[in-house]
């Protein structure tokens, strides 16, 4: 007989404690579901800001106001404007990463590599994509207290350049790594002059390899 007392105290059982249980279930969920959504919100009013005016002339304030929250509720989401940058680079190189992933998964030809990746990163810092230009227009010396997260951050996307670079067939004396700077540098400066009908980032992409491949490839 005790054992059934027990017994009727689950949650899987109609007792009345059991219903108390999944109503409680039930309200966690959407409240969990509304702060995820608005740690997204904050994510994207910081992302905006720190893009088009900088990681240090944005205040907490600013990013509150534009989330449409009060300041003291972002800390709520993120202990530090440190920490929310993180947060919002991390989701930038992501971004950059699973386009130039999906833009070499057909790409065989090392050279081709490089020219579909390059048109993928292109792609992604010329769209209307906050997050990707944050990456462009922020810098680790930026926010000192994550100066280190966020060059790991930045050389887990670099990575890829550096394995397309090392596939290359190049000339005597070719240094792989000043190759892969500039063209990373190149690409990135095309968010500063670019205009709409400049040229697709396909043509620009083929352009700026062809360059580099002409001065730097192995000659027969």
């Amino acid at each position: 007989m005790g054992s059934e007392g027990v017994g009727s105290v689950t949650v899987g059982s109609g007792t009345a404690s059991g219903a108390r249980a999944r109503a409680a279930s039930e309200k966690a969920a959407p409240r969990a579901h509304r702060q995820d959504n608005r740690r997204g919100a904050v994510m994207d009013a910081a992302a905006k800001l720190f893009a088009g005016q900088g990681y240090r002339a944005t205040t907490i304030r600013d990013i509150a106001g534009a989330a449409g929250m009060l300041p003291g509720s972002v800390y709520y989401h993120f202990e530090s404007k440190d920490a929310l940058l993180l947060a919002v680079y991390r989701e930038g190189v992501a971004r950059i990463i699973a386009r130039v992933d999906e833009a070499t998964a057909d790409a065989h030809d090392p050279w081709a590599r490089l020219e579909a990746a390059s048109a993928g990163h292109l792609r992604a810092i010329l769209e209307a994509n906050a997050y990707a230009q944050v990456i462009v227009r922020v810098v680790p010396g930026d926010a000192a207290g994550v100066a280190g997260a966020l060059r790991g951050a930045r050389d887990e996307y670099e990575d890829r350049f550096r394995r397309l670079f090392g596939a290359l067939e190049l000339a005597p004396g070719v240094d792989r790594g000043r190759l892969r700077l500039m063209l990373l540098g190149a690409l990135n400066w095309t968010k500063i002059w670019y205009r709409p009908g400049g040229g697709d980032p396909a043509t620009i992409a083929k352009d700026f390899v062809a360059v580099l491949r002409a001065g730097a490839e192995t000659r027969q």
